[in-house]
């Protein structure tokens, strides 16, 4: 979604490096070129005049003026301010004293609040929570039945005791669905209720009953972010009619400018709390302000990265993996696993657009297709357990009966094999170089220490053994008290006893 406007800004900033020294003229261009780049994509006005005064006033003092790379220290300026926009730290979600905590989504028709629900609910319940969605979206059509569908796909039960389609009181159903809950020992209940196709008045009260009648600890405005201006206002509007604590941006993997909803937080002084990426459950996760920035100046996301490949890798499976990579023993079935451990993090290319310098290879990216790790695990499965474990053993027959099950050419599976094999051994190479696990790197370091031949033929000198000192050194105990003093630990003479003469020390014969 933040392409264009991660374009833009890379664009201008570029236009500042490599200069030693920045003059006013340079701070007004990029500042200029910065402001346009934000009204481009949608930044409300008064965000960007604000935004663009305290870049300027920041880049002309001294925090630029004395840096050793002002253009640098600008782009840091830029990075901390679009964070300062976006709502500074991180704000977590606020639980009850005493459970149930009670979470209220509001919002208009569209916006995704039901699909929402469900991702809310499947997060908290991987955080080790029983969260229950509580149906109170009664007038738009089967919005009870897709409750209750959102519910099994996350594993979370679902209370609907109305049909919906029109029948039933929704604030008595909030109510209900909160003593259910008590009953049933949930510690969270999540509360779906209905929207309209734009702000009107009776979308306000019955939000505004619903929010009476069962107090909600965070009320949550999800907010589309492919309206446009549309979300301020909308925002504004719920802000003043019913009131949240919270905003869920949904949307984000469109395709519209979004800048809109880069407003919603410095409008509304409401933070930003989730933001959903896609049409899967698990797209969605915690807002982080200094990540989204980041990612917006094309600086990566590793943090949300290390994030989900934690989640989606086994540490003990991951930490035998690594032990074969070093000794040469990593079988297909280990690449297997491995394979299937980053399909749980999503798409290749949004892991791969989470690196630094991401926005600068895009035409690559477009290009990465997920079916081709669906084609190498098609193949990896029409093998045989004795091929996994040993690929040497594929001859010809076998490969034709690997490509005929796995529904691919000969040469596909060729490809796979080949380069399997070049795999491993550039791996096994580099975890050597590295000393991870490899045993002959073992091997070469103890020979090592068993000293070489020097040029004419002689052992060269051991290192770390005893100094040879010739005989007939003086008394240390003579040295003078600056040198006698030393720290302990850095040789001193408080570490050797009174009298002591190395002379006298026996040392082995040559």
């Amino acid at each position: 979604m933040f392409d264009t406007l991660s374009d833009r800004l890379s664009e201008a900033l570029r236009d500042l490096r490599g200069k030693g020294r920045l003059s006013d003229a340079d701070i007004d261009a990029t500042a200029r070129e910065i402001r346009i780049a934000l009204l481009e994509a949608d930044v409300a006005l008064p965000v960007v005049r604000a935004f663009i005064n305290r870049i300027k006033e920041r880049a002309k003092g001294a925090e630029v003026s004395g840096a050793l790379n002002p253009a640098q220290q600008v782009v840091k300026i830029v990075n901390e301010e679009l964070v300062g926009i976006l709502g500074g730290e991180t704000r977590r979600l606020r639980f009850a004293k005493e459970p149930p905590t009670v979470i209220m989504l509001a919002g208009l028709q569209g916006s995704g609040k039901t699909t929402l629900a469900g991702k809310l609910a499947r997060w908290l319940k991987g955080q080790g929570h029983t969260p229950l969605l509580v149906a109170c979206d009664l007038q738009r059509p089967n919005a009870v039945t897709q409750l209750e569908i959102v519910g099994q796909r996350a594993g979370v039960p679902t209370f609907a005791p109305e049909p919906g389609n029109g029948v039933g009181d929704p604030v008595d159903v909030a109510r209900r669905g909160v003593a259910h809950a008590v009953e049933k020992h949930y510690d969270i209940v999540v509360v779906d209720t209905a929207g309209r196709l734009g702000v009107d008045a009776e979308l306000m009260r019955q939000a505004a009953d619903i929010r009476d009648a069962v107090q909600p600890d965070e009320t949550l405005f999800v907010v589309d972010a492919m309206i446009g201006q549309d979300a301020v206002a909308t925002a504004e509007a719920f802000r003043d009619g019913v009131g949240f604590t919270g905003v869920v941006l949904t949307k984000l993997d469109g395709d519209a400018r979004g800048g809109a909803a880069l407003s919603v937080r410095q409008v509304t002084g409401e933070p930003i709390l989730f933001a959903s990426n896609g049409e899967q459950l698990a797209d969605f996760d915690v807002f982080h302000p200094d990540r989204m920035a980041s990612r917006i100046l094309g600086m990566g996301d590793l943090l949300t990265l290390i994030e989900q490949a934690e989640q989606a890798f086994d540490a003990e499976q991951t930490a035998k993996t690594a032990a074969k990579i070093g000794t040469g023993e990593l079988t297909l079935e280990d690449f297997l696993e491995q394979m299937l451990a980053i399909r749980k993090m999503g798409p290749i290319g949004n892991i791969l657009g989470m690196l630094p310098g991401a926005n600068q290879m895009k035409d690559q990216l477009s290009q990465v297709d997920d079916r081709q790790l669906d084609k190498l695990q098609a193949i990896i499965r029409g093998m045989t357990p004795a091929e996994r474990a040993d690929p040497k053993i594929i001859n010809g027959s076998r490969r034709l009966r690997i490509a005929n099950g796995s529904g691919v050419a000969v040469g596909d599976v060729n490809d796979l094999v080949t380069r399997f094999f070049e795999a491993r051994k550039m791996m096994k190479q580099m975890a050597g170089q590295f000393g991870f696990g490899s045993r002959s790197a073992t091997k070469r370091l103890a020979k090592s220490r068993k000293g070489k031949k020097s040029a004419k033929g002689r052992p060269a000198a051991r290192q770390g053994g005893p100094a040879r000192l010739p005989a007939g050194m003086p008394d240390l105990s003579q040295l003078p008290p600056s040198l006698r003093e030393l720290p302990p630990g850095l040789g001193g003479m408080d570490q050797l006893p009174p009298g002591f003469d190395p002379s006298k020390l026996k040392f082995p014969k040559k």
